[in-house]
């Protein structure tokens, strides 16, 4: 019954956030929307700054998952560097609650987000780097550095992070990724 009302909270805060965002939304609004007392959120939270940070953290397995579960359906490492950028656009479109602790500015004072943002730049890098790295063994990637290939291509994505996942759809999305994508994988000199 615990579990029940804590996930009932989890559930109704992310809703909400993701409406209204974490300085709109309140502790008030929480626990009549969950069909609870103030006194029972508090009861499993210290905060409304609380439950966002479990919000995050659970968009964020969520998110790590769906990388894991796409890049393992992918043989070729081609193939995986595609599918890892298409499901992190894809996903961060949906996961709200994440995709603003990544990028709102406002939030930046709370230490849980500047952890969230410095965890998931790193995790990328790495994900990347290792795609990279296998490529690069196989024959499929020439490449001299790949932990610097791997920050630039990561770099390049946030920076196509706001147009991409506000101001496009899930086609020209990926219409915008199979482009990039393919300057990447041939370059831009004529050969």
């Amino acid at each position: 019954m615990a579990i029940d009302k804590r996930e009932t909270i989890l559930k109704v805060s992310q809703n909400l956030f993701s409406r209204f965002g974490l300085v709109k939304t309140t502790v008030d609004e929480i626990a009549k929307l969950a069909r609870i007392g103030k006194g029972t959120v508090y009861h499993y939270f210290k905060s409304k700054e609380d439950i966002f940070a479990e919000v995050v953290e659970k968009e964020s397995r969520l998110l790590k998952q769906k990388i894991r579960e796409v890049l393992q359906t992918e043989t070729s490492c081609r193939g995986k560097l595609t599918a890892f950028v298409k499901t992190r656009f894809r996903y961060l479109k949906e996961l709200t609650n994440y995709y603003s602790a990544l990028t709102d500015e406002y939030l930046e004072h709370y230490g849980f987000i500047e952890e969230a943002r410095r965890k998931y730049l790193d995790d990328e890098i790495q994900t990347v780097k290792t795609i990279l790295n296998k490529g690069v063994r196989s024959g499929e990637f020439d490449i001299d550095d790949t932990q610097l290939t791997a920050q630039a291509i990561v770099f390049a994505l946030k920076g196509m992070e706001y147009p991409w996942t506000f101001e496009s759809t899930i086609m020209d999305i990926e219409r915008s990724i199979n482009q990039l994508l393919n300057i990447l994988f041939k370059g831009i000199e004529k050969r």
